[in-house]
């Protein structure tokens, strides 16, 4: 049995779990499917074609759901999924997607966005990230898992954040940012091994070496970035899950525009 403040307004075709707690004045709409033991404070609104998992907390004046912030979408039924075990704090808003890359904004699991964080349409965040205060995520943007950003950041739509990133506060990501690395600037650019969220992630001395060593070749020798990174894969059998990793990921980017790997999905979108 969930808990509804009499205050709240919750569609009756909502759909809503067990051992909800539902503030007073929040808003659930019809096509809301929330499932079980949901924390949704005060001022909360979800609405929309809005999925969204299980032991999640939505702090006040948070708004999920909401249509694209984009000019050409005309109100077609496009989705928000969210995943378990999220936490997002106050001011936080989560667009839904728009009908040009697959009709769907996602978020994992066990994430942490800090107060003021934006999701902005057809993003796609993994699981395990922390979002501090005021990041402002543009539309098709991925976050891969386990990224953390600092402070006040502003990512241009179609970048990607890699796994395992560290993207430091005060910054202006305009292209992809390496998994593993840190990005910090101004201007925004791979500054080292991200080696303390490495280590916090269990990750062994041995891999971060391995990473030590592929980032000096590439961002600190004389050589240009994809000749560096063919020197790496003409030993690509000695390199370890991480390293090929990096190097699969920075070719993707390559082949990109502006340095954004998913830039490519607009060829196939009908003008």
């Amino acid at each position: 049995m969930s808990r509804i403040h009499p205050l709240a307004h919750v569609h009756p075709k909502a759909q809503i779990g067990d051992n909800c707690e539902i503030g007073p004045f929040a808003v659930i709409d019809e096509q809301v499917v929330l499932g079980p033991e949901n924390l949704v404070g005060n001022n909360v609104t979800i609405t929309g074609a809005t999925t969204i998992g299980s032991q999640n907390a939505f702090y006040p004046y948070t708004v999920i759901g909401t249509p694209p912030q984009d000019v050409g979408y005309k109100g077609e039924n496009t989705r928000v999924v969210i995943g378990s075990r999220n936490t997002f704090r106050e001011m936080i808003t989560v667009n839904r997607a728009t009908t040009k890359q697959n009709h769907v904004t996602l978020v994992g699991d066990g994430n942490y966005f800090m107060a003021y964080c934006h999701i902005a349409h057809d993003c796609e965040i993994g699981s395990n990230i922390v979002m501090a205060n005021s990041i402002n995520l543009g539309g098709h943007v991925k976050v891969e898992d386990y990224a953390w950003f600092g402070g006040v950041v502003a990512v241009h739509h179609f970048a990607t954040i890699g796994a395992y990133a560290f993207v430091a506060g005060f910054n202006r990501i305009i292209h992809d940012c390496p998994p593993f690395l840190i990005t910090d600037g101004p201007p925004a650019h791979p500054r080292g091994v991200n080696v303390r969220g490495l280590r916090r992630r269990g990750l062994r001395e041995e891999q971060i070496a391995a990473l030590e060593n592929a980032f000096r070749l590439l961002y600190r020798s004389n050589l240009a970035l994809s000749s560096a990174l063919s020197r790496l894969e003409a030993e690509l059998d000695k390199q370890t899950a991480e390293v090929k990793y990096l190097i699969s990921f920075l070719r993707r980017t390559e082949a990109g525009r502006d340095g954004r790997a998913l830039e490519v999905l607009r060829a196939s979108w009908k003008r």
